[in-house]
């Protein structure tokens, strides 16, 4: 491994090769905080020859590597395993490029979300996925997870605005795929590789969409009793035919935690449940909306519908529902934030499920979700020290995932699978569904020396009690 560090610090300079115990121990998880694992060597480039001369010299040294951001995803998928090599992409944070006509720019994979919309506003443009991390999630890392964000309703994930990306494949080739006008031609690679989850290669340069910043933006608070009437009016809101730009739920247990953090917006205490909803678009087709949205919100059961006075108020509610993960962390100190996706149709069932779920394993369970997508996030506070509590938390997980499921729903909608949901893809894939992703993942990375462990399950009942079957499967799994 000395050899290898020599061999890194070369390419990338001394400070920027960490090697000793207390700069490794930073990197051993990113937001998932079970399951971790301490890297060998972690290395920040700044430029894609970097990284090329980096996963070269992993290779001549038969070390796997993988690759990170801001380390902000919650599902593992930047976990160390094997005693990999990190390579964090923080250092290569430059906008590259701004066409103001076109409408795109070309960034490098550190760059933080919410810097480039901040880049970008004086040209009245801005990027719209909006990750509730915004403030410190990197480009890559979105890519990686395909991260959504509140917009996602109106304005789609990382996948529906990415054009183009540089990958530096995991034997050092370099491929551009897709293309900026967005009509790429064949297979589209870019698709598969968002959200691929750092497992077929390294995102080294990515092209995105710009949008228009909207003429007019109203945002909403309706205050209900119980997350379940607030629910019900987002389906009715949906059903009525309007696209808001956000429909948010944060339930009674958030509001309180909000509420006594730094994150405070007057969120009304004696809620059972608020709906954040925001609507955008030409001035002139906003007023109506409001309107029909306050008296669908109200036949729902609100007992107060709020309307944002100005921006400053706008952001103090947005800041409410994205610092509310955070805000948290004032419970316990670990979170478990789970993301599966059920029907909208599905929201008011499957919210009485989760809530009895936790309250039968004696778990302090929260619910802060993106209602208009469907995307729920039940967060559980817990101290993974204690291991009864962490087996209660475990088990409250997969119960929560299963009924997700039962419904119609599906394993992830923006955080990705990584480690943590890696066995539970057999309870939503088929056999051949596995063995198809397998197979594509073969085509990109061999050997397996990307990001190793990540994604698809080492275990599935059909191939338990066939060792053939298994060795076979096992000689495809990366």
């Amino acid at each position: 491994m000395t050899a290898l560090v020599d061999q890194l610090r070369a390419i990338v300079g001394q400070e920027a090769c960490l090697s000793r115990p207390e700069e490794l121990f930073v990197y051993e998880c990113d937001g998932l905080t079970l399951d971790p694992s301490l890297p060998s060597i972690v290395v920040l480039p700044k430029t894609t020859s970097q990284v090329v001369e980096i996963v070269k010299a992993c290779r001549q040294h038969d070390t796997p590597f993988v690759p990170r951001g801001a380390g902000t995803g919650l599902s593992g998928g930047a976990h160390a395993k094997s005693n990999a090599v990190v390579i964090e992409t923080s250092r290569m944070n430059r906008i590259i490029d701004v066409d103001v006509e076109n409408r795109i720019a070309r960034v490098q994979p550190g760059l933080v979300n919410l810097h480039l919309s901040k880049a970008v506003s004086p040209h009245g443009l801005y990027y719209a996925p909006d990750p509730s991390s915004q403030q410190v999630c990197t480009i890559g890392g979105n890519v990686a997870e395909n991260a959504g964000g509140p917009h996602t309703l109106k304005y789609g994930a990382t996948t529906d605005n990415v054009l183009s990306v540089e990958i530096v494949m995991p034997d050092g080739e370099v491929l551009v795929l897709g293309h900026e006008s967005g009509f790429g031609s064949g297979y589209d690679l870019v698709g598969v590789v968002t959200g691929s989850e750092g497992t077929l290669g390294i995102v080294t340069e990515v092209t995105v969409k710009l949008l228009e910043i909207p003429e007019g933006i109203e945002t909403l608070l309706g205050i209900f009793p119980d997350v379940v009437s607030a629910c019900r009016a987002v389906m009715d809101i949906i059903g009525s035919g309007m696209v808001p730009a956000a429909l948010e739920i944060i339930d009674r247990r958030t509001i309180e935690v909000v509420e006594d953090s730094v994150y405070r917006a007057g969120l009304p205490r004696t809620a059972g449940a608020v709906l954040l909803a925001e609507l955008d678009g030409a001035r002139c087709a906003l007023d109506d909306q409001v309107v029909r949205m306050q008296q669908l919100c109200r036949d729902a059961g609100a007992s107060e519908v709020r309307i944002a006075k100005d921006s400053e108020e706008r952001d103090l509610f947005w800041k409410a529902r994205k610092g509310s993960f955070g805000a948290m962390g004032r419970l316990a100190p670990d979170l478990y934030v789970h993301d599966a996706v059920v029907p909208r149709a599905q929201l008011p069932g499957i919210l009485e499920q989760v809530s009895e779920i936790g309250e039968r394993y004696g778990l302090l369970l929260a619910n802060v979700f993106h209602a208009g997508d469907g995307n729920l996030h039940p967060i559980i506070s817990f101290d993974r020290r204690d291991p009864d509590e962490l087996d209660r938390v475990m088990k409250a997980g997969r119960e929560i995932l299963e009924a997700c499921l039962a419904v119609g729903g599906v394993l992830t909608g923006e955080h990705g699978v990584g480690t943590e949901k890696r066995e539970f893809m057999s309870l939503l894939f088929s056999d051949a569904d596995l063995d198809a992703m397998m197979r594509l993942r073969r085509c990109f990375n061999p050997d397996g020396c990307c990001n190793p462990g990540k994604v698809l399950p080492v275990t599935r009942a059909c191939v338990e009690s066939n060792p053939a079957a298994r060795d076979a499967l096992l000689e495809l799994i990366p």
